[in-house]
């Protein structure tokens, strides 16, 4: 049994009209699957929290940190990066590149910036007891992101502690 003419028509414009609207939404699914492929395949990550030294000063302020890791084996330029906590404290990499399978603390207070250490310079503590540290590439892409102090929160580390 063959379809008319008009059926014919008919049935490729509703085709046509399918694939304008899944082209259409294509790339907004692409750019979230990107941003999750690339979350989960950086090779640079939170590591450790000291969050909430005791004390006054730059010394207590040093003790507070956020350990950003490369668990890769290629250099990685951290400039441009950023981290955040819940309060939209924001510190800005400069200048830094992270070797193959290594760290860097970056400290709330203030100091001179080594491979090792780096300092945010700030005059108060940021890293609560119940807080979040958001890892941003240069793009503004979230590549890592650590909750601690909430109680069935930490969804992206569960079996994290600190």
């Amino acid at each position: 049994m063959s379809a008319s003419p008009a059926t014919r028509r008919l049935l490729a414009a509703v085709l046509a009209a399918g694939a304008l609207v899944g082209a259409a939404a294509l790339p907004a699914a692409a750019h979230d699957d990107d941003r999750r492929d690339h979350r989960r395949h950086s090779s640079i990550v939170i590591g450790d929290v000291q969050h909430e030294s005791r004390g006054r000063g730059d010394r207590a302020l040093n003790r507070e940190w956020i350990e950003v890791e490369n668990t890769g084996r290629r250099a990685v330029n951290l400039r441009g990066y950023t981290l955040t906590d819940s309060d939209g404290n924001r510190y800005r990499f400069k200048h830094l590149r992270l070797e193959g399978h290594s760290s860097v603390r970056v400290h709330t207070g203030h100091g001179r910036d080594t491979d090792r250490d780096v300092y945010q310079d700030r005059r108060h503590q940021i890293w609560d007891e119940r807080d979040t540290a958001t890892l941003r590439d240069d793009r503004g892409h979230v590549v890592d992101r650590d909750s601690w102090g909430h109680r069935g929160h930490d969804h992206d580390r569960p079996n994290r502690h600190h």
